[in-house]
């Protein structure tokens, strides 16, 4: 809309770009003024989508009777007072809607006129809101600001958004999965020495019985072995080194 001026790039427009401007904290409305005349202008008739209408007949369909359409402002409620501003906002030529927390203060008619006309607007729409309901029935494409700088266009509404995301943190958890060190299986050394415990009960032969004398020193040798492998896979440079020598050292294990 070029109400501020960016601090550096640059700005690329359309041709012929024509701005409609809803604004989050409304336009003020002349409360001594009818309804007939804020949006006629003192005219009988006016002109939507290129054709003549007659100003009651174009404020029915934004839910004022005749009768509404001749009160003044100062006694809408809320909601009319809102509808108002629409009916006003889509007389003007435009081919750029640019809504800024439309819903706010919306009753559930207003609202259902308002997606009813978003839907229908020949242009293009441009949104901001928090209204997940409104988002999924009036967008087909949503903008995703990821905090880098980056911005990623997302076919569909707010609940596509949220597949979105979910994909995203599956493939972050499965890439910190890829990165992580894998646990090298071993044996304990207590099971280990359980089960020399019970071959021991057993009869041995003389060769039998030298091998389980020197068994604590192998479990010893193995169990140093071990440790320094594990801590060479635990090393954060680990898997960028060699895939072969990576891969003999996790064959070792």
């Amino acid at each position: 809309m070029e109400k501020l001026k960016a601090t550096s790039g640059k700005m690329r427009s359309g041709v012929n770009l024509e701005i409609a401007y809803f604004d989050q904290h409304r336009e003020a409305l002349d409360i001594n003024k009818t309804v007939q005349e804020i949006v006629g202008e003192g005219k009988q008739e006016v002109v939507v989508n290129g054709k003549p209408r007659h100003v009651l007949g174009y404020l029915q369909d934004f839910l004022f009777s005749p009768k509404r359409a001749r009160t003044p402002v100062r006694a809408l409620s809320g909601g009319e007072k809102n509808r108002l501003l629409l009916a006003r906002l889509f007389l003007r030529p435009s081919n750029l809607l640019i809504l800024d927390e439309p819903t706010n203060d919306l009753d559930i008619e207003t609202l259902e006129l308002l997606e009813e006309v978003v839907a229908n607007y020949a242009g293009t729409v441009i949104l901001v809101s928090h209204d997940r309901d409104f988002v999924n029935n009036c967008v087909n494409t949503c903008l995703y600001f990821d905090g880098t700088g980056h911005i990623n266009q997302i076919v569909g509404g707010y609940d596509d958004v949220d597949d979105y995301l979910a994909l995203k943190e599956e493939q972050r958890q499965q890439q910190l999965s890829a990165s992580k060190p894998k646990e090298i299986p071993q044996k304990s050394v207590s099971t280990a020495k359980k089960e020399a415990a019970i071959t021991a009960k057993k009869k041995l032969s003389f060769k039998e019985s030298k091998e389980l004398e020197e068994l604590p020193k192998i479990i010893d040798h193995l169990e140093t072995n071990i440790a320094e492998l594990q801590e060479q896979v635990n090393q954060s440079d680990f898997f960028s080194q060699d895939e072969q020598h990576t891969k003999n050292i996790l064959n070792r294990t």
